[in-house]
C-alpha cells in the first residue's frame, strides 16, 4: 500500500479515494460512485474529479465507465484506457 495524499477539494478527494478502491478485474460507472457519495445526480461532478485525477498510476481512473459501460474519456487516451481493461480481462 503506497500513501498517498492528492491535493483537490474534498469532493474530488472522495471521488479519487473511491478510485483507488475499485478491485482490479472490476469496473464502476460514475453514477454507481455518485450514489455511493450520497449524491446520485452527481455523475457530471464525479466525471469531473476524475478527469482531475492527479495521479492516475496510482488511482485506477481506467476502470470508470459510462452508464451504459461505454468508454468514455481518458487523458491517457481512448486506446490506452482500452488496452489496461483488456490488461485487467475486464473487455
Amino acid at each position: 500500500h503506497i500513501p498517498m495524499k492528492p491535493e483537490g477539494s474534498p469532493f474530488r478527494r472522495q471521488v479519487w479515494q473511491i478510485l483507488a478502491s475499485i478491485p482490479w478485474g472490476q469496473t464502476m460507472t460514475y453514477g454507481q460512485i455518485a450514489a455511493m457519495l450520497g449524491k446520485p445526480k452527481a455523475s457530471q461532478a464525479v466525471g469531473n474529479a476524475v478527469g482531475h485525477n492527479p495521479i492516475s498510476i496510482l488511482i485506477p481512473c481506467h476502470r470508470v465507465l459510462g452508464a451504459d459501460k461505454s468508454m468514455t474519456g481518458y487523458a491517457g487516451g481512448i486506446d490506452k484506457k482500452q488496452w489496461l481493461l483488456k490488461h485487467e480481462c475486464i473487455l
